[in-house]
């Protein structure tokens, strides 16, 4: 039933069996027959299926935590026969945001793996929600998120468990010949992420020309003064020592921006996890590293 409740986890996340399928690696007729024999086994219709894509019923809705119990309980049996059978050292799955991931996980992971060379880890960067139903379904072991953004909301399911993990700010940036905000643009990332919401809270007049994925793309665009960005301190750190960027005075900025590490409990982290988080918790990041 493992893999059945994996399908169904996916048809959750993804929204539709074909994405889903695709997710993966199946023909839609195939997870569409998982589904139908995990439905046959639990006496229920767990999806309505509609325009809109597959809707949980009430009773699927009843088995999401349970099934994302089920396989993060299994997840975690099969690190612990690893670990008693001396199959491997140990290996973390982590996940991050986009800024934690290119500013603040790089530094602390390489000296992480010079100190543990044995352990194995793997980074995968999404949004803050995506990574809670990654750690909350036992994908990842711990994730860095942002935990208090101005105008960002998100709900934490109920087996995760939220660490306070430092801070970092947001800054008003422009290109180097910008001269203050007044009347410009702005660049900024698409909806869903920590940094849109708080620029659509902070600036909900803004005129928008650019939506990006990335920090680099939106980085870039402001470098040429397409407009100007609402960015954390440790993303333009670098640009405001070559000059490439210059920080804008404004009533609202700067403002502070937390982040937090889930998990499922410290007593389910397996060792090489365990690790990897204590090394974490003792070097959190401040906005005046920057």
């Amino acid at each position: 039933m493992l893999a059945e409740l994996e399908h169904f986890l996916l048809v959750l996340r993804e929204g539709t069996f074909t994405a889903a399928a695709r997710a993966a690696h199946l023909t839609q007729p195939a997870l569409s027959a998982s589904i139908a024999r995990l439905e046959d086994q639990l006496g229920a219709r767990l999806f309505e299926r509609g325009r809109q894509g597959a809707r949980p019923t009430a009773a699927g809705s009843a088995l999401v935590p349970h099934a994302r119990a089920a396989i993060a309980a299994v997840e975690d049996g099969r690190r612990a026969v690893a670990d008693v059978e001396g199959l491997h050292v140990g290996e973390v799955a982590f996940g991050a945001g986009a800024t934690v991931a290119t500013y603040h996980a790089p530094e602390r992971l390489a000296r992480f793996r010079r100190q543990r060379p044995g352990l194995t880890i793997t980074m995968r960067e999404m949004p803050t929600s995506a990574l809670l139903e990654r750690v909350a379904d036992g994908s990842l072991d711990l994730a860095v998120i942002d935990r208090e953004v101005p105008g960002f909301s998100f709900s934490v399911p109920r087996n995760v468990a939220l660490e306070d993990w430092g801070d970092d700010a947001f800054l008003l940036v422009g290109g180097p010949d910008v001269e203050d905000c007044e009347g410009q643009p702005f660049v900024t990332f698409v909806r869903g992420g920590a940094t849109r919401a708080a620029l659509d809270h902070l600036f909900p007049d803004a005129k928008v020309v650019v939506e990006l994925s990335g920090v680099a793309a939106v980085k870039q665009h402001v470098r040429q003064s397409v407009g100007i960005a609402l960015l954390a301190r440790s993303a333009v750190a670098d640009d405001f020592e070559t000059g490439r960027m210059r920080s804008l005075a404004h009533p609202v900025v700067p403002v502070r921006r937390t982040y937090a590490i889930a998990h499922r409990g410290r007593d389910r982290l397996s060792p090489a996890a365990s690790a990897l988080r204590d090394s974490l918790m003792s070097d959190p990041p401040s906005h005046a590293e920057h």
